[in-house]
């Protein structure tokens, strides 16, 4: 007699860029959901790269700035996500900082996590997009278990060039689903038309694949529409997370804005030994050892020296 067969593995796919304001604005949402499917599941990142190197440059870099400072505040109303005034420029390409990204990721899930956060931290809290591979490094430049020499090298390899261009077309080919996704949202994650006149994910969109089919959820989406697409799938398997002690939570994501420490702390926040970081959108919390290499807080270098 056999026994039972184990159910085939499911894979969840988050189209993100290091880069983009929905996607940091969910950062709550996924660090939970991550939380609930507690590494049972295969989680991959495809990077869709937002700010192409292909766009035509803004005849008015100020004035473009200026817009998109607006249209960045505009989505922090809704996500309640950290921003940092001023804005220095929009991004001139998503390319450095998901080569930056991809590369991590082959130095283990917990390095690759952390350096994404930070390359996501260079806009929202800082307002310098790391947006040249000098900058991209130097965001990751403390992460725990990180190996920078393998990291600059690697980012630049063709092998990771190449994840990051098949990413950038896996984004450019969304499923049906994305086309008339349900509303109820304020980014409800249309797939976008590209200059070309092709068409992307809108970001970020999590698609779930098993062995019985596939699941869409697009745009910046409550937690319930995304284990409700995994137990669609894998009934049982999205777990409710425990919220951790802020002492705990602290320690474990390092980084921490308010809308993400109400969903993933119980008890009193934050830790007295909590580092604040004041951006326009409310406070980043981090853990004594992150601020300690934390770009934000290190000494800045005015351009002239």
């Amino acid at each position: 007699m056999t026994g039972a067969r184990e159910p085939a593995p499911l894979e969840v796919v988050e189209y993100t860029d290091p880069l983009c304001p929905w996607a940091w604005g969910s950062e709550p949402v996924f660090r939970r959901l991550r939380a609930a499917l507690d590494g049972r599941v295969h989680w991959r990142r495809v990077h869709a790269v937002l700010f192409d190197h292909d766009d035509d440059p803004a005849p008015d870099p100020a004035a473009e700035t200026a817009w998109y400072a607006r249209y960045v505040a505009g989505i922090a109303e809704q996500t309640r996500a950290p921003r940092a005034v001023p804005l220095s420029r929009v991004a001139a390409s998503s390319w450095p900082a998901s080569q930056v990204a991809k590369a991590a990721e082959r130095q283990g899930t917990s390095v690759a996590d952390r350096v994404l956060r930070r390359l996501r931290e260079t806009v929202f809290v800082l307002g310098e997009p790391a947006d040249t591979l000098a900058s991209a490094l130097d965001a990751a430049r403390g992460v725990p278990g990180l190996d920078p020499a393998r990291l600059a090298a690697d980012a630049v390899h063709g092998s990771v060039v190449d994840a990051v261009r098949a990413d950038r077309a896996e984004a450019r080919a969304p499923l049906p689903e994305a086309f008339a996704p349900p509303g109820g949202s304020p980014h409800p994650g249309a797939a976008k038309e590209t200059p070309d006149g092709a068409h992307r994910y809108a970001l970020p969109t999590v698609v779930v694949r098993g062995a019985d089919g596939h699941r869409v959820v697009p745009g910046w989406r409550p937690y319930e529409e995304y284990a409700a697409a995994v137990e669609a799938l894998r009934p049982g398997l999205p777990r409710t997370p425990v919220p951790l002690g802020p002492d705990e939570a602290l320690a474990r994501h390092r980084s921490l804005t308010g809308p993400e420490s109400a969903v993933l702390v119980r008890g009193a926040w934050p830790p007295l030994h909590a580092v604040r970081v004041e951006t326009e959108g409310g406070p980043l919390w981090l853990h004594p050892d992150e601020a300690a290499t934390h770009p934000a807080l290190r000494p800045r270098v005015s351009p002239t020296g």
